[in-house]
C-alpha cells in the first residue's frame, strides 16, 4: 500500500505539490485562528439554573423550586444528569448534556422546557439561566484600588456594580464580569415594633405602602393650544427623606401617619457572605471576568485591556484598576515553550539527518517535512 501511494506521489508530482501547498495553507490559517489558551477545557456540556427566593429556608426551597426544576429537566433530549443544590434563599440546578452537544442547542432546549414550569413554581418566584461559560472561562481578574481614601467600600461596589461592570461586558466574548468585595448599598427601614402596636400598624402595611410609593404611573394625552401634554405621576424615590414621608395611614383624628414616626430609615449594607482583600492592604472591591463559551482567551483577554485603558479617563479620581488575575501571561508563556521546543525538534532532526546521511540533498527531504509536517 505504501509502494503504491509512493509511486503514484512521484509520477504526479504537480498534483501532489499542489495539495500540499493547499494543506500549508489551511495549516497556516489555522494558526492565526485557533483559539490559544493554556487550559485545555474539558468540561461538559452544562447549562446551570439560578434562582432565587430570598428569605426562605433551604428544605422549602428544595420543596417549591428545585425539585420541580430538576424533574421537569429529566425528559429533556440529550439529557446525562441533572443535579440540584438548595441553599438559604438559592437554588441551582445544574443540567448536564451528553458529550458533542452544541451549547447553545443546549440552552434553548432548558430554555423550552422551562416553559412548561408555569403554574409550579411561588409567583414571585423567576428562574434565570447562568452564563453561556465552563469552568474554565475565568480568564481575568481586577481589583479597585483608592488611593486618595476617599471612597468607601460602598462608593467602589456601587461603581463596580452600576458603571464598570456593563463597560467590560460590552466587550465582545465576555460572557459575565462579577462582583466581588466591598458592600451593596441598600435602603433600610428599621421598623420599631412598639410604635407599629401603638399606632395599630402591621408590617405588611408598611411593605404595601413603600411599594405603592416607589412607582411611576402614566396617564392620558391633554391636547390644548395644539399641543399634546403627556400626563403622568412620577413616584421614584430618590433620597432617604421620600421613604420617611411615605403616608401609612391617618389616626383617629385625621393625622397623616408617615414611616418615620414608626420606623427608622437609613443607607446601610446587604448582608454579604465573602470579602476581598488585596495584598494584606485590608478590604477592597474586585471583578472577574468570564470568558464566553468556544471564545479565544487571549483575544479576550485583550480586548478586556483595550477597554479598560479606552475607559480610564471615567474612572474617578483616585480609583486605580489593578489586575490581580492574567492568563495571557500564562498562554504567551506557554506558546514561548512551544516554539521553543519545535526549533529544538528542527534542530535536531537536522544535525541527525546530516551526520548520518552526510548528503545535503537527502538530508533537506526530513528537514523540510517537519515544518510542512507541523502545519
Amino acid at each position: 500500500m505504501i509502494e503504491r501511494i509512493i509511486d503514484w506521489s512521484a509520477r504526479n508530482g504537480f498534483l501532489v505539490g499542489i495539495v500540499t501547498l493547499f494543506l500549508m495553507g489551511w495549516g497556516i490559517w489555522a494558526v492565526y485562528h485557533t483559539p490559544l489558551d493554556a487550559l485545555p477545557d474539558l468540561s461538559d456540556v452544562q447549562v446551570i439554573v439560578l434562582t432565587e427566593w430570598p428569605g426562605r429556608s433551604p428544605d422549602l426551597v428544595e420543596d417549591q423550586i428545585t425539585y420541580p426544576i430538576v424533574t421537569s429537566m429529566l425528559g429533556a433530549p440529550r439529557i446525562k444528569y441533572v443535579r440540584g443544590q438548595s441553599f438559604l434563599g438559592l437554588s441551582f440546578v445544574y443540567i448536564v448534556f451528553q458529550d458533542g452537544t452544541d451549547m447553545y442547542w443546549a440552552r434553548s432546549r432548558v430554555v423550552e422546557y422551562m416553559q412548561g414550569l408555569a403554574g409550579k413554581l411561588p409567583e414571585d418566584v423567576s428562574p434565570a439561566l447562568g452564563p453561556d461559560a465552563t469552568g474554565v472561562g475565568w480568564v481575568f481578574q481586577y481589583a479597585l484600588v483608592d488611593d486618595s481614601d476617599t471612597h468607601s467600600l460602598a462608593d467602589l461596589r456601587s461603581f463596580q456594580d452600576w458603571y464598570l461592570r456593563y463597560w467590560l461586558q460590552s466587550v465582545p466574548g465576555v460572557a459575565e464580569v462579577a462582583s466581588i468585595g466591598g458592600f451593596v448599598k441598600q435602603y433600610q427601614v428599621q421598623v420599631d415594633p412598639v410604635k407599629l402596636q401603638g399606632y395599630g400598624i402591621g408590617l405588611p402595611e408598611i411593605i404595601r405602602a413603600i411599594r405603592r410609593s416607589n412607582n411611576e404611573v402614566g396617564g392620558r394625552v391633554i391636547e390644548a393650544s395644539e399641543r399634546e401634554y403627556m400626563v403622568r405621576g412620577r413616584g421614584y424615590v430618590q433620597s432617604l427623606d421620600d421613604l420617611r414621608n411615605v403616608s401609612l395611614g391617618t389616626d383617629g383624628k385625621g393625622t397623616p401617619i408617615t414611616v418615620h414616626e414608626v420606623a427608622t430609615v437609613t443607607l446601610g449594607p446587604d448582608l454579604r457572605r465573602g470579602l476581598l482583600e488585596l495584598n494584606g492592604q485590608g478590604e477592597t472591591v474586585g471583578g472577574i471576568v468570564v470568558m464566553r463559551y468556544g471564545e479565544n482567551a487571549l483575544e479576550v483577554i485583550q480586548r478586556v485591556k483595550e477597554k479598560l485603558k479606552e475607559i480610564g479617563p471615567s474612572i474617578p479620581e483616585g480609583i486605580r484598576i489593578v489586575p490581580v488575575y492574567d492568563r495571557s501571561s500564562l498562554i504567551l508563556r506557554a506558546i514561548a515553550t512551544l516554539e521553543e521546543k519545535l526549533l529544538e525538534i528542527t534542530l535536531v532532526v537536522s544535525v541527525i539527518s546530516l551526520v548520518f546521511l552526510f548528503h545535503l540533498r537527502s538530508a533537506l527531504v526530513p528537514i523540510l517535512l517537519l515544518p510542512v509536517a507541523i502545519l
